[in-house]
């Protein structure tokens, strides 16, 4: 959970599937309600009393009339939205909250939910955790539905899985909530999408991208997922929920992704998130002449913060990527299965073996399959042209937290009074976008720990590079990790430790050791590891204690409140049992109290431990000293490429910034 901004009171990472009727309370009152479904869809909400019963026909939240106190719904069509509610600021009265979706009216779009993929809606704090999500399954005739419904039983708010469908539409739907003028009020509805109304909450205007505008989700940063990792973390990502893709076959008609939600700022409107402290205002879109794409603009997504806007801004990038890719991959794979069934069929027939015929047919066959292709990397292109665009205007405006290393925001780098709600682990990138890099974020404090493999890896390009190099760059690249830690946690919140048996890492993790960072020297041999584990697990279970006793006060005057970064360098080299349990248990428990793990090490040189080894590595977001492609995200399967944090060669900024973090420390020191 981010410093500097208190959670919602009794706020927990539980997350429920929820089946239809099933009911779950709520932590929060701050919430984002996400829906992620395989057709644009209508987004509208419906407020009622204590007895469900409608409190008038302006109560109804939907395109056309976008806001009431404490609710706001998108004011576009799209596959993927998000609605802001926020129940303290909702009236007195209010005690239901029906969230409806709907399919648009006119022609080229699906007419029934059955047509379509199972809508997904995902209900989330404001920090991305996911609270309940819910799959709308069993749809047929309904082009209407109301997904779920958040209600108040004597003072709790609770959430409710309704899944209600009606076949007659939105008329249907609203008069069997009491809406006296259904049938006018739903045309209205529809003529409001339709004609794209002016926004009632001010947000740049987007270029035309794909098929329509982005909607940004709030989470845990681009989801990655490795073997067991749950982007984002980022991975659902974390907090992402995988919800299904737009049609690949439509979307290559088109030319691009399927329609999505635009995106609001925050501060305007009766949905409030400005920071009481903080005034700031996504900054004003830069004229452009009429009819011609608008630039992009950095920021320009939802957030309390200038940094929460730019996380959410490479979230949806990497959605779009994410997206656009699939589409792509999608209509290649139906060309050639396409092509292969063309050529079945013609040459299934003995008369075209002889002569040209069959290679006619081959040629006429190939020469479509060509042709659908070109037309989807040309939807992929501009796709890829708007990305990079955005990109080049996004990673300037970058704090340092988010920023690379060759990012000048680093020349005039200042120890920060607070710790930021993202950290950079490396970038991303896609083999159809080699051109274009997303910043690979991970919300802060870390949820599982980190483990640089330093053997081979899977990339060609990997391949020449040998052994005792992998060892040199994994060791550089937690070097250069826990570097970045410990710059962007105020003075004295973030302690580093190493465990270095052999004691060979001192050239790698140089610029730590004479930067005067460390509080203390790297433990060696048998005897300096075990007193290291010992001590931080010692602390693991005295904050653990006092947490669940809510005494944090009663802690010894020798365990501090400071998170502590535990690096151990040439894994599993010099660690018994003992010691391998050790780092096991710090690995699952640790992250909860403020102790990490940042492991270098090679996972077949573990083969001795047997499966002792198995839970540790599966704990553990696994990262690369090299580009290499083993991160999956969740949402749609990508085998994304990830390329780790490099300091620029003859750089300073590294020495530069941890000096500034030594000065900071002095006084904590003495």
């Amino acid at each position: 959970m981010r410093r500097g901004r208190a959670p919602d009171k009794g706020a927990t990472a539980m997350t429920a599937e929820l089946v239809r009727g099933q009911n779950l309370p709520l932590s929060r009152t701050r919430l984002e309600i996400r829906v992620s479904a395989g057709s644009p869809v209508v987004a509208a909400a419906t407020l009622g009393d204590d007895r469900g019963r409608l409190l008038g026909p302006d109560q109804l939240v939907h395109p056309g009339s976008p806001a009431l106190p404490g609710l706001e719904v998108p004011q576009q069509a799209a596959a993927a939205h998000r609605l802001a509610v926020d129940l303290d600021a909702m009236e007195d009265a209010v005690h239901r909250v029906s969230v409806l979706l709907a399919l648009p009216g006119g022609a080229g779009g699906p007419a029934r939910f059955g047509a379509v993929a199972s809508p997904f809606v995902a209900v989330t704090g404001l920090d991305g955790t996911e609270i309940a999500s819910y799959t709308l399954t069993g749809l047929d005739t309904e082009s209407a539905v109301v997904a779920l419904e958040l209600y108040r039983r004597q003072d709790t708010w609770k959430v409710r899985a309704v899944g209600q469908g009606y076949a007659g539409g939105l008329t249907a739907l609203l008069a069997d909530q009491g809406l006296a003028g259904a049938a006018g009020i739903a045309a209205a509805v529809q003529d409001a999408v339709a004609e794209g109304r002016a926004r009632s909450v001010a947000a740049p205007p987007r270029p035309p991208y794909g098929s329509g505008p982005r909607t940004v989700t709030q989470g845990a940063g681009p989801a990655i997922a490795t073997g067991a990792v749950a982007p984002g973390e980022a991975a659902s990502p974390p907090g992402r929920s995988a919800g299904p893709p737009v049609a690949a076959s439509q979307e290559a008609a088109e030319g691009g992704p399927g329609a999505r939600d635009a995106r609001q700022a925050p501060g305007v409107g009766p949905v409030d998130y400005t920071h009481p402290a903080r005034g700031s205002a996504t900054p004003p879109p830069p004229s452009a002449p009429p009819d011609s794409p608008v630039p992009p603009v950095a920021g320009d997504a939802t957030g309390w913060t200038m940094d929460e806007r730019l996380y959410n801004q490479v979230w949806g990038m990497f959605e779009d990527l994410a997206r656009s890719t699939a589409a792509y991959r999608s209509a290649v794979d139906f060309a050639d299965a396409r092509r292969e069934q063309e050529l079945d069929k013609a040459l299934s027939d003995p008369r075209h073996r002889l002569g040209g015929a069959g290679e006619g047919a081959r040629t006429a066959a190939d020469e479509r399959h060509g042709r659908l292709v070109d037309q989807a990397r040309q939807a992929l292109d501009r796709d890829l042209a708007q990305l990079v665009a955005e990109a080049e205007v996004v990673e300037p405006a970058l704090p340092a937290a988010y920023a690379r290393w060759d990012n000048p925001v680093w020349q005039g780098y200042q120890v920060p009074a607070e710790a930021p709600m993202a950290l950079r682990l490396g970038d991303l990138h896609l083999p159809e976008s080699a051109g274009l890099r997303i910043p690979m974020l991970v919300r802060l404090p870390l949820e599982r720990g980190l483990w640089i493999d330093c053997g081979p890896t899977g990339l060609e390009s990997a391949i020449l590079v040998s052994p005792e190099e992998l060892r040199r760059l994994a060791t550089e690249t937690a070097a250069a990790l826990a570097a970045r830690l410990l710059a962007v946690h105020p003075a004295g919140a973030f302690a580093v430790h190493i465990v270095d048996p052999a004691g060979t890492a001192s050239g790698p993790l140089g610029p730590l050791l004479r930067s005067g960072v460390l509080s203390e020297p790297p433990a060696s041999g048998a005897a300096g590891v075990s007193a290291m584990l010992a001590r931080l697990t010692r602390r693991v279970d005295l904050v653990q204690m006092a947490a669940r006793g809510g005494a944090p006060e009663a802690l010894p005057a020798d365990v501090d409140t400071a998170e502590h970064l535990l690096v151990v360098h040439d894994f599993p080299h010099g660690f018994d049992d003992r010691a391998v349990n050790q780092l096991r248990y710090l690995a699952d428990e640790g992250p909860a109290v403020g102790v990490h793990l940042l492991v270098v090490g090679a996972r077949e040189d573990a083969a001795e431990y047997g499966p002792l080894l198995e839970p540790l590595w599966r704990s553990l977001l696994r990262l690369t000293p090299v580009p290499d492609d083993h991160l999956a995200d969740p949402w749609v399967g990508h085998a994304w490429i990830y390329e780790p944090p490099r300091v620029p060669p003859g750089s300073q900024v590294l020495q530069q910034v941890l000096a500034q973090v030594a000065a900071a420390r002095h006084p904590w020191n003495r």
